[in-house]
């Protein structure tokens, strides 16, 4: 047994020699950490106090617990804590007492299937879907009990699937076709966007993005709902193929899914997905001003500077050195040459409303 400190949390776990799995009889992965961090930043960054807080696959307990001790006070008017394993009640109590929590009324522990925990409750204000794997089997349950304006936080770990590595499983479970290249994980992303959008759809519920990001091996999305079909119809729109070149690295969005590119060849094809913003720009920014966890400040930074140019899919300066068969130009020379930023999907690739042509002539020492 090992006690893992994790913030203003000390927990006794028993972690797995290797990769952790679902069959731990305590389920806690250390690689979510950030994730954790980051739901505790945008909750408290929010306008809102006394939230119904559900988290549905809570595990070892360590984000509820979290919420306990770090939200700011007022934020939690109930937290509704839930996991299936049958020891779940007791331990988490236990942990509830040995970090110095007293057990309220607003702390309610269930020990329920996820989707039944859910559908059994009035609704939530707050739903945070943590599964290890797709979250695709508890979306209709969250989203049929998210409140009015309700904030629905998601992780997905399947990313070998909605990266294309599996494009069958893609197409069944997404609804979508992928695109295992350099852009993959932002494609990725997009999918799941419009997945779980299509889900809110049914229930006269538009889900917005207000952060999304791909980050070691899952995707991680929230969303703010709002009631309406118009709204509804509007992101409907939003929903579009995306087209790339891989003769001459030319891309774009597109209600079709066959078009020729200008160089002659036929575009590969992804999607449908959602073509909306990833994030909202200035949620980002206040999240960066309020950060006080130092291990999320680069990053942080990153989505908050990427959000800036609101550009679908990116350029990726050693794809295009390849085909040029030239050493790529310096990230911070090209940065500022045509008004570019980076992106969190990849080390080397920028966003920028500059034409592939304009980067082009970057890799050419006469036009350095």
């Amino acid at each position: 047994m090992t006690i893992i400190t994790e913030h203003s949390i000390a927990l006794p776990i028993d972690l797995p020699s290797k990769d952790v799995h679902a069959k731990m009889d305590i389920f806690y992965n250390p690689v979510m950490i950030s994730n954790r961090n980051i739901s505790i930043l945008l909750l408290n960054t929010i306008n809102t106090k006394e939230l119904q807080i559900a988290d549905p696959l809570a595990g070892s307990g360590i984000r509820s617990l979290r919420f306990i001790k770090e939200l700011a006070a007022g934020k939690i008017g109930r937290l509704c804590v839930n996991d299936l394993k049958p020891n779940f009640p007791s331990y988490f109590t236990k942990r509830l007492k040995d970090s110095k929590i007293k057990k309220t009324d607003k702390i309610i522990i269930e020990n329920k299937e996820a989707s039944r925990f859910l559908l059994d409750q009035a609704g939530f204000d707050y739903i945070d879907l943590d599964p290890f794997g797709s979250p695709n089997p508890f979306l209709g349950a969250a989203i049929a009990r998210l409140s009015r304006e309700g904030f629905l936080a998601i992780t997905a770990t399947d990313t070998a699937a909605l990266t294309g590595t599996y494009p069958q499983v893609t197409r069944r479970k997404y609804w979508a076709e992928p695109m295992h290249n350099y852009l993959m994980h932002e494609i990725g992303l997009r999918i799941l966007i419009r997945k779980i959008q299509l889900q809110g759809i049914q229930f006269d519920k538009a889900l917005t993005p207000l952060l999304s990001y791909h980050k070691e091996h899952y995707f991680r999305i929230y969303f703010q709902a709002s009631k309406g079909k118009e709204k509804c119809d509007a992101l409907v729109k939003q929903h579009q193929y995306f087209l790339h070149c891989s003769s001459c690295l030319q891309f774009k969005n597109s209600g079709y899914n066959s078009e020729k590119c200008s160089c002659g060849k036929q575009f590969s094809v992804a999607g449908p997905l959602s073509i909306g913003a990833l994030t909202d720009q200035k949620l980002i920014r206040k999240m960066a001003k309020n950060n006080l966890f130092p291990e999320e400040t680069a990053f942080l930074d990153l989505l908050a500077t990427e959000a800036t140019i609101p550009q679908i899919g990116y350029y990726d300066l050693h794809e295009i050195a390849r085909k040029l068969k030239k050493d790529p130009p310096r990230m911070e020379n090209i940065l500022k040459k045509i008004k570019a930023v980076r992106t969190h999907f990849s080390g080397t690739g920028i966003k920028t409303m500059a034409s592939l042509e304009e980067i082009k002539k970057e890799f050419f020492p006469i036009h350095r």
